[in-house]
């Protein structure tokens, strides 16, 4: 995704952030959730349930705040492309979609520009 298409598709949110963001990874963090044979971890985000891991990063979590932070997810968890949900913690889920990377982060860019 291509930082000023974000900032023109986003203003609210880049408006806030105090940091001058060249990739949407210093805001989120999309991984595809595979299942690691070699470790011997019990992982509660399971890979055949949750399909992708999303982390919002600590700058992203500053500039929501903690009550934004709170209603983020629950607007994620209730999205219609959602149809599992996993909180982990307050900055990292485990989410089953359809959608790829490009349209999980714009989900979740509109939805916290929404909260703005």
């Amino acid at each position: 995704m291509n930082i000023e298409l974000l900032k023109q598709s986003y203003p609210k949110l880049f408006k806030k952030l105090n940091e001058d963001i060249t990739a949407i990874r210093y805001l989120i963090v999309i991984d595809i959730n595979y299942n690691d044979a070699d470790s011997d971890e019990f992982d509660a985000i399971d890979p055949e349930d949750f399909n992708f891991l999303i982390y919002i990063t600590e700058l992203l979590q500053k500039t929501l705040n903690e009550p934004l932070m709170v209603e983020f997810v629950k607007k994620l968890e209730a999205h219609k492309n959602i149809s599992e949900f996993y909180l982990s913690d307050i900055d990292l889920y485990g989410i089953q979609t359809n959608l790829d990377e490009e349209g999980i982060a714009q989900m979740i860019l509109t939805i916290i520009e929404e909260l703005l």
